[in-house]
């Protein structure tokens, strides 16, 4: 199991200790993870009886404020581009009517949906132009599945250096769209995990990265990148909070300017505005300080 296999695993059996999702629902997507019934049943039983993860719940989404960012969001535009291999990659392009620079925008785990979408239009509203890899274009993308739970479980399948390198194919199309432009690259959970990966696979054409609550690999070398690195965490998000020493020290021996955020009583995925656990206080802060490091970093 590749570590962000792991990390799909671990975030379903936290989702049902936090009771976002029945263990009949939780043992349905851990069965299409391929994780069989005995594991699967003792994993959210495990899970379960940790006092670190399971952590009620309490939804923020009544907010009558608009998302951070939304309010000057440009509309995005369904583009497909070349990928690696002769496959053709879709994506959602966000154009900034005066550009000061371009970012990746990399999914969560239920692929290229309308609220990552909506990020992709928010960098363009404030002048970064955008664009949103679908990494389940070689299924058709994202559209053809009805059943999120399925679209994780094929985005589990892709092996990672597959998925780097439809990411990288993604920086060369924004390189393309946005020329002459600094490259940044945001992620939210999976999607932030990727970001860890495009840093520790050497992704020397970032200039700067914003990872949401990103699991860090496993003794990971950030030393082939030169980006500058603003790491998002939450203080009540134990389980990939506990992959911020690891991240940390890796920013420092490669000597990359970093800054860590900790949005306090914030969880995981607190900036989905579609999900229970939306934080708009956190929400706002996050988003304010990743556009001050993009116009840092980016220009």
């Amino acid at each position: 199991m590749t570590p962000l296999q792991r990390y799909i695993v671990e975030e379903i059996a936290a989702d049902h200790a936090d009771g976002l999702l029945t263990r009949r629902e939780a043992l349905r997507r851990l069965g299409l993870l391929g994780v069989g019934t005995t594991t699967a049943a003792a994993l959210l039983a495990a899970c379960s009886s940790d006092g670190q993860t399971a952590n009620p719940v309490t939804s923020a989404t009544g907010s009558a404020a608009p998302p951070p960012g939304m309010s000057t969001a440009v509309l995005t535009t369904p583009v497909t581009f070349p990928g690696p291999d002769g496959r053709e990659l879709r994506g959602a392009w966000a154009a900034a009517a005066q550009p000061r620079g371009a970012v990746l925008v990399i999914h969560e785990n239920k692929g290229l949906t309308d609220h990552i979408r909506s990020v992709a239009g928010r960098f363009a509203g404030v002048g970064y132009s955008a664009l949103a890899v679908d990494l389940l274009s070689e299924s058709g993308g994202t559209g053809v599945f009805t059943d999120p739970a399925a679209a994780t479980a094929a985005l589990s399948k892709i092996p990672q250096d597959k998925l780097v390198a439809d990411l990288r194919a993604g920086i060369d199309e924004l390189e393309r769209r946005a020329p002459g432009q600094q490259v940044g690259a945001t992620g939210f959970c999976f999607g932030g995990g990727l970001v860890w990966l495009l840093l520790t696979s050497g992704t020397p054409k970032l200039a700067a990265a914003t990872p949401f609550y990103g699991p860090f690999p496993d003794n990971g070398d950030v030393s082939g990148s030169k980006a500058a690195v603003l790491a998002v965490y939450a203080a009540q998000d134990a389980r990939i909070d506990a992959s911020r020493p690891g991240a940390e020290a890796a920013l420092q021996h490669a000597r990359l300017p970093y800054e860590v955020f900790v949005a306090p009583d914030a969880d995981h995925a607190f900036f989905n505005d579609t999900g229970p656990r939306y934080n708009p206080t956190a929400a706002d802060e996050a988003w304010r300080r990743t556009v001050d490091w993009y116009r840092a970093w980016l220009g």
